[in-house]
């Protein structure tokens, strides 16, 4: 099996490992991708330096994967990172267009800073490697290792999804960013939704030849393969989190401070694109059709912060705290308080023993690529005793968890009514149901685990001719 070279924004390294935030669901499947086929990883320390060098640092961590950073400047982490990635890309991927700048700078830096990628990453590619980028951050960079007369086979693979050909077309210089990814030989989304927007923006916007049966993307001579690879966790290193004295420890914390009330909990970044507000206010309608139940349900939302430095960011954070205290000023007494905030993260233990405490899982993003912690969650439950998940239709693990309408509880998370009507089914419903939902989608959980995601892009990137 040809060696792997993983190339992202931000790599995981060995010495974080165990910290709180720093294995998310992107750190923990490349982990697994390297474990499995050896290799490096390449990408941003997250350091910044005065003058870039391109100056590699290595780490080899004691599992055998091997990290290679480098360090960028200030301009470049404020034109590439938080200007053009998550001021840009961002949002407008996710559909929100109301909150998307167009910056000239933005896009200068975004290019000059995956320039930079391609010359630092250059000496790392030996002949035979199968080469996998990944996200949003570094759409072109496989055009600029081709330039750099690198043949290996290269794969791209988003983890957030691929707007509407109406919205994408709204990005200045669309074409050129698009024509610059079929570059890569073979472009992995998370669901058939994401796939088929992709499919129909080369076939309107670029006239490619597009067959939608084998994803075979054609344009002036030159063919790449686009599929969808729905990512899953790393399940057996997942259930390994709950056999820990931190996670009964977890487990037991949480019981004991809701006192014989129902916990549901919600578990995201601090980001417009998870639906926090529009959450808060569901609970709220909820508890304002069901006053008398504020005895009965109390919500935990764990949100570590991100992206401290954007505007909208900072904007978020406010109206939450706003939203919780108004819901816990008006339905609080001195012994309840209906909604618990909690803006920090928690090591994957802590957060198994929280899932499985909880009886709703609440998972409400606008827009989702996957939304890893809707698996989490069902992993953690208890088969003997399970809680039920609430999840957003508009996240991409919808696909796989509407079980034809036996899985999961799908919502529209715009809507407050909806949100607060499937509150009350879930924390009604009775066992039998509970564990027959919980039964097709520990399945789908199980099954559709990080390692297959893994083969089958892998294994499809292999098998493309050249």
């Amino acid at each position: 099996m040809p060696r792997l070279v993983v190339i992202s924004n931000r790599v995981a390294v060995p010495k974080a490992r165990g910290v709180p935030g720093a294995q998310g669901g992107l750190a923990g499947a490349l982990n697994a991708a390297l474990k499995a086929n050896g290799g490096i990883w390449f990408g941003w320390s997250g350091e910044e330096t005065d003058k870039f060098t391109g100056s590699i640092n290595y780490v080899r961590s004691a599992e055998g994967v091997t990290t290679a950073t480098i360090d960028l400047e200030h301009q470049d982490v404020e034109e590439y990172y938080n200007g053009y990635a998550n001021s840009t890309l961002w949002p407008l991927f996710h559909y929100r267009i109301d909150l998307t700048r167009y910056e000239r700078e933005f896009g200068k830096g975004y290019e000059r800073v995956n320039e930079r990628f391609a010359e630092s990453a250059l000496p790392l590619i030996e002949p035979e490697d199968s080469v996998w980028v990944h996200d949003y951050h570094l759409l072109p960079l496989g055009e600029r290792l081709r330039s750099m007369s690198i043949e290996n086979r290269m794969g791209f693979f988003l983890h957030t999804p691929w707007p509407p050909t109406n919205l994408f077309v709204s990005l200045p210089y669309h074409e050129r960013l698009v024509r610059a990814m079929l570059h890569y030989d073979l472009l992995g989304f998370q669901n058939n939704t994401w796939l088929e927007s992709f499919l129909h923006y080369c076939g309107k916007e670029l006239g490619a030849d597009v067959a939608p049966e084998t994803g075979a993307v054609t344009l002036e001579g030159k063919t790449t393969i686009a599929r969808a690879y729905p990512i899953g966790i790393d399940f057996d290193h997942f259930m390994s989190k709950g056999d820990t004295g931190e996670a009964r420890q977890a487990q037991q914390r949480l019981m004991a401070s809701t006192r014989r009330r129902t916990a549901m909990i919600g578990v995201d970044r601090l980001d417009y694109s998870k639906g926090l507000p529009e959450r808060l206010d569901g609970i709220s309608r909820f508890f304002d059709r069901h006053p008398e139940r504020t005895r009965d349900l109390v919500f935990i939302q764990i949100a570590p912060p991100s992206r401290e430095d954007i505007g909208s960011y900072q904007q978020i954070r406010a109206t939450l705290e706003q939203k919780a205290g108004q819901i816990n000023g008006a339905r609080s007494d001195v012994d309840v308080v209906p909604v618990r905030y909690v803006n920090r993260g928690y090591a994957q233990e802590e957060l198994f023993g929280f899932y499985r405490a909880s009886k709703i899982g609440l998972v409400t993003p606008l827009r989702d690529g996957m939304n890893l912690v809707a698996k989490e969650y069902v992993a953690a439950q208890d088969p003997d005793d399970p809680g039920v998940l609430i999840l957003s239709m508009f996240a991409g693990a919808a696909q796989q968890f509407d079980c034809d309408g036996e899985g999961a509880l799908l919502i529209n998370p715009h809507s407050a009514d909806d949100i607060a009507h499937n509150i009350r089914i879930a924390l009604d419903m009775p066992l039998e149901e509970r564990k027959s939902r919980y039964e097709k989608l520990i399945t789908s959980v199980r099954e559709e685990n990080v390692q297959r995601w893994t083969e089958n892009f892998v294994g499809d990137l292999a098998g493309v001719e050249r």
